[in-house]
Parts: C-alpha cells; sequence; structure tokens
C-alpha cells in the first residue's frame, strides 16, 4: 500500500482558541485548551476531546469494514470513549481510552461471530496501534430484543 497523506491547517484565533480544517474537508472545528487549564475554555473541542475522537472514530471505522467482511448483520452500533490525560514525570500525557462498544446483532446465532469482529477490530484499528495510550475495550453485545448477552 502507498502512503496517505492528511493535510490539516491550524489558524489561531484569540485567547486560547482556534480553528483546524482541511483543504479537502468543508467543516471547520473550532478548538481550544480544556477548562481543566488556566486560560481554558468550555464548550469547545480540546486536542484531548479530538486525540479520543481518533481512536473512537478508528474503531468506528474498522469495526464497519471488518463487520461487512464477516458479513455481520447488526442493528445498532454506538461507541461511549473516555479519554484520560495523565501526569507522570513533569509531563501530561493521553494515558488511557476507554471504548465501550455496544453493538445490537439481529441474530443470536450470531453472537460468536459479533464477539470476533469486536475483538479483530481491536487489533486492527490503526489508530490505536499508532499511540502509546493503553485502549481498554469492554463491549457489549446485545439482541435486538434488548436482551443483553454480555
Amino acid at each position: 500500500m502507498e502512503d496517505h497523506l492528511y493535510q490539516v491547517g491550524l489558524e489561531w484565533k484569540q485567547d486560547r482558541k482556534g480553528e483546524i480544517s482541511s483543504p479537502v474537508l468543508n467543516d471547520k472545528i473550532e478548538v481550544a485548551t480544556p477548562p481543566e487549564f488556566p486560560g481554558g475554555m468550555e464548550g469547545i473541542w480540546s486536542p484531548e476531546h479530538l486525540f479520543t475522537a481518533a481512536v473512537n472514530s478508528c474503531f468506528m471505522t474498522t469495526f464497519l469494514a471488518i463487520a461487512k467482511n464477516f458479513d455481520l448483520k447488526f442493528k445498532d452500533f454506538s461507541c461511549p470513549a473516555e479519554g484520560k490525560l495523565s501526569k507522570a514525570d513533569g509531563k501530561f500525557a493521553m494515558t488511557e481510552v476507554l471504548l465501550q462498544p455496544v453493538l445490537t446483532i439481529l441474530d443470536e446465532k450470531d453472537l460468536e461471530k459479533a464477539e470476533k469482529v469486536i475483538h479483530k477490530t481491536e487489533k486492527a484499528c490503526l489508530i490505536t496501534n499508532s499511540i502509546k495510550a493503553e485502549v481498554i475495550l469492554k463491549p457489549t453485545i446485545k439482541l435486538e430484543s434488548s436482551y443483553s448477552l454480555s
């Protein structure tokens, strides 16, 4: 496979706030220092949110590709995520991302296949494979009838 490049620009706007954009995308995203830091701003995406979102969105897109390859039929997929910022040796780092995917399958006979797809997704996610933070996976697989299998 050849290399792919993804261009992102940043323009500082004011205070601790800027705007990211890409020449190949329509939307711009406002970014700022999170409110936990001096001068931080509430209600605006932070680098920490974007880091967590990158892991989570990559997990989803990888899941969708693998589910299609396995011909896994499902009704819903969602994935709450939580990124953990810690300080060690005087440096801040995103040390952990908790992914809690919730997958609703249509048929109980697909339970084993669904579990296999979720775990293959964890190993194949390119963002997860590119970071030092620990990614913790706590999946829930449900039947359409809302009966929980995990």
